[in-house]
């Protein structure tokens, strides 16, 4: 009986003595905007939750929402780099063509190949510097916590001999890490297909599967000279391999506005990460709401690349599409940099920085306009706000094919934005019903989760520190080639021996028709 106590006694306290142990962890990631700020969450809630959190990241100012960083003290440390000057004034020079070119509809995957390029270059200079990576060594960190699109971190990782786990800061499609993905209802990236698709999307999506594995090996290939600088021949890692060697990946993203797919045990859902306890809105936008009265806001943020690159064509049809609202409308853009010639409609206010989290929660916001960023759509998700999305960049159109099938709301494309029609997709959203029900339903999906996106992160980062790693959640097919995989070699061995088998039977057959023949020959002499 004594020792029944002793052992439930143990099994109480010793959970409690594992999670008391703090662990050094790495955050890494070098890119900027909304990659930061999902960055900086992560690190907040593991250094809350009593680990010893380090940040690493690339301190390029035009990439970190300033407001933003100048509000705010952080929890955790805070190790900042830069390239060399040339390198700095390279990188922007390629990240401004890009953007520009995507706002004006040419988002090709050449411009994109170019910067991953630069940011290669970057990762080199970043594994050259000897004060920062002996720092990293010296530091003797227990986990990595890297970014998905920041390929330069799990360089890192591997760089430092470091168990890491990574976050996607999207949807699923973009990063294969080997989950299953059956064609005939799982969207290949970029086919702006939905999971119910007839018989030509399904040819569609098989084709377009080559397409994107093909694209992949071009981004990749990116950083081969990265690599090869700084790993030694014979132990040089592979991208892709690399990304299946994650002890556990966390999507930025919710059942609520993710199609239903096939997951593995090492992939966790963790959408609503930013969502914060609501405040209240400051006075100057309470006033400026109140002047509306039944007929509320809208609220405009189109994130912090577009804002800075709109062309002044753009803002001119968007300004005067705001003016035939009935509503209200806050629309983040630096008044700055507003054009002189180009007056602002009466029931527009511009803002160079807004509580957009506060505000989605307000009664009396009426419809979100927003460039499809996933902590966006995650936000107005939580607070059940029907969306009208407008995505320029990388992934956020197939977020919006995501609202627009769940239906939370429309979508219209940037260059094809012109006042009449953006009026009246926004009043549609509006004066349908539809969408808010969906968008609240959505919403209760959102919230209804046992536990939060923190404590599941939280969690499940605990849980691998405690067990010493994450093998016993990936299967065997990560460590086998894509033959063995897709078991393309068993049914080439079914192929030759049906084959052959079928070739022996032809040739019994014909020795057996020359025997009867024969036969018959010598009967009739």
């Amino acid at each position: 009986m004594a020792g029944q106590r002793a052992l439930l006694l143990a099994g109480f306290l010793l959970p409690g003595f594992l999670l008391s142990e703090a662990a050094k962890i790495l955050t890494a990631f070098a890119l900027g905007g909304s990659h930061y700020l999902l960055l900086d969450r992560v690190s907040e809630i593991l250094q809350d939750h009593g680990h010893n959190v380090t940040m690493l990241f690339y301190g390029e100012e035009f990439l970190i929402p300033g407001m933003f960083f100048k509000k705010r003290e952080t929890s955790y440390k805070v190790i900042s780099w830069l390239p060399p000057e040339d390198h700095r004034k390279e990188l922007r020079e390629c990240l401004d063509f890009f953007v520009t070119e995507a706002l004006h509809g040419r988002d090709t995957l050449g411009n994109f190949v170019k910067l991953m390029k630069q940011l290669g270059i970057r990762c080199s200079d970043l594994l050259r510097r000897g004060d920062i990576m002996n720092f990293l060594k010296n530091e003797n960190f227990d986990l990595l916590f890297v970014e998905a699109f920041d390929f330069c971190s799990f360089l890192v990782a591997e760089k430092l001999g470091k168990p890491f786990v990574s976050i996607l800061p999207t949807q699923f499609g973009n990063v294969d890490y080997g989950l299953p993905s059956p064609l005939s209802y799982v969207p290949v990236f970029r086919s702006w297909l939905t999971d119910h698709m007839d018989f030509w999307g399904r040819v569609m999506n098989f084709l377009m599967v080559f397409d994107f594995f093909m694209k992949q090996w071009q981004i990749h290939s990116t950083f081969d000279n990265t690599i090869k600088e700084h790993f030694p021949e014979g132990s040089r890692p592979v991208l892709s391999h690399l990304l299946k060697k994650a002890e556990l990946w966390f999507v930025n993203s919710d059942f609520a506005l993710e199609f239903a797919r096939p997951l593995l045990p090492n992939t966790v859902y963790v959408g609503g990460l930013l969502a914060r306890p609501v405040e209240p809105v400051p006075q100057e936008f309470e006033n400026f709401i109140s002047k509306f009265g039944d007929s509320g806001f809208v609220l405009v943020a189109l994130g912090s690349m577009v804002s800075t690159y709109q062309s002044q064509e753009v803002l001119m049809e968007m300004n005067s599409a705001f003016a035939h609202l009935s509503q209200g409308v806050i629309w983040k853009y630096k008044p700055s940099h507003w054009p002189k010639d180009i007056k602002l409609a009466a029931n527009v206010k511009i803002v160079d920085w807004l509580p957009q989290n506060d505000l989605l929660a307000h009664p009396c916001i009426r419809l979100f306009v927003t460039h499809g960023g996933m902590n966006s759509i995650m936000e107005a998700i939580q607070h059940g706000v029907p969306m009208v999305g407008i995505p320029v960049l990388g992934e956020q159109a197939e977020n919006i094919v995501r609202v627009e099938a769940k239906m939370f709301g429309v979508s219209i494309q940037l260059k094809q934005i012109k006042a009449e029609t953006l009026a009246l997709k926004m009043k549609e959203v509006i004066e349908d019903k539809r969408y808010k029900s969906a968008a609240v339903a959505a919403s209760i999906i959102r919230r209804s989760h046992p536990l939060t996106p923190a404590q599941r992160l939280a969690g499940w980062i605990d849980h691998i520190l405690q067990t010493g790693g994450a093998a016993h959640l990936k299967p065997h097919a990560l460590q086998q080639p894509w033959h063995e995989q897709y078991l393309l070699d068993v049914i080439l061995f079914l192929l030759v021996v049906t084959l052959g088998t079928l070739w022996l039977c032809w040739k019994l057959l014909g020795i057996m028709a020359r025997w009867l023949c024969g036969a018959r020959k010598l009967k009739k002499a």
